[in-house]
């Protein structure tokens, strides 16, 4: 696993050991941020199950201003802190040890907002449609903020998502990525 692009190219990644988490590959990873900038100027980034933190890395890397990095594993916590270490820029991240939901809630009562916010749940514990309504319920997402959604492909996520407009869906196999944007 490494950075693909931007300031911090090239750097190699750890992966969170044993099998709990599922990376996402390097190949969807640059699918994702061909499909959404591929650089940006600013923003804030937000990856609700960050395992390695991988995804969250790339975006600041690629202009993104900070990215809120959360995970509820120690081990992932752990390889998230030394992965973000690397980068030599540690307050561009926030790194929180949180379930998503709780992690959610705690975000809209303290107003925050993010430009992106990315999806990537154990696939066995999907719960896509409820975390996007939740997200607008909170008021997470900036006008036109992005919904970015990693499922296996056994999921079909919703094309008319209240508030949501599907930009974008791609198959890659096993994986499908979907992109809304928030129309609130």
């Amino acid at each position: 696993m490494r950075v693909i692009s931007g300031e911090f190219r090239s750097r190699f990644l750890k992966p969170v050991p044993g099998t709990k988490t599922r990376p996402t590959t390097d190949k969807v990873k640059e699918s994702i941020f061909n499909m959404i900038g591929p650089y940006f100027d600013s923003g804030n980034f937000l990856d609700l199950f960050a395992g390695s933190g991988n995804v969250g890395i790339e975006a600041v890397s690629r202009g993104m201003e900070h990215a809120t990095l959360v995970d509820k594993q120690y081990a992932a916590i752990k390889t998230i802190k030394e992965n973000v270490a690397t980068t030599k820029k540690s307050d561009s991240f926030s790194i929180i040890k949180s379930d998503a939901d709780l992690a959610l809630k705690k975000f809209g009562q303290k107003g925050r907002k993010f430009d992106i916010i990315f999806l990537d749940p154990p696939y066995k514990a999907q719960k896509m449609i409820e975390h996007a309504n939740l997200i607008n319920e909170l008021s997470l997402l900036n006008s036109n903020g992005l919904l970015i959604c990693e499922t296996d492909n056994t999921v079909n996520l919703k094309d008319d998502l209240s508030d949501y407009e599907l930009i974008n869906q791609k198959n890659y196999g096993l994986t499908i990525v979907t992109i809304y944007k928030f129309l609130g």
